[in-house]
């Protein structure tokens, strides 16, 4: 079962929890790190949600290489989590933010790109015989 979860539903998930149990902001700051060249660079909740949504988009596109039935499952799921995350983003307003933009995006991207990469591997699945 957890391999059919998209790990996109997991961000998504996370911001909800930080939005409606913590009650944090997205700019709240979480900690500034000096750069060699002097700049600060300072980091905070949005970042790291957005930074973790990247993490796990790029492993979310490994896992849809695989072509079997928990697969399509998995890409189901992906198309209802992206549903969730856009209605969310046009109707609530705690989600009405670039971060949670930027993770609209990356479900989209996760369902966009999880399918051309399943389609692309079983088309290569098939004609290696011929």
């Amino acid at each position: 079962m957890f391999r059919t979860l998209p790990m996109m539903a997991l961000v998504i998930i996370a911001y909800n929890i930080i939005v409606y149990l913590t009650g944090l902001s997205m700019d709240t700051q979480v900690t500034t790190v000096t750069l060699i060249s002097g700049a600060v660079w300072s980091i905070d909740v949005g970042d790291i949600i957005v930074f973790s949504g990247l993490v796990l988009l790029f492993l979310e596109l490994i896992s849809s290489t695989q072509t079997n039935a928990s697969t399509i499952i998995n890409h189901a799921l992906s198309m209802l989590v992206l549903l969730v995350a856009l209605v969310e983003f046009i109707v609530l307003p705690e989600f009405g933010n670039s971060t949670f933009f930027a993770l609209v995006m990356l479900a989209l991207f996760d369902v966009v790109a999880g399918f051309t990469v399943t389609i692309t591997a079983a088309r290569r699945d098939f004609t290696v015989g011929e």
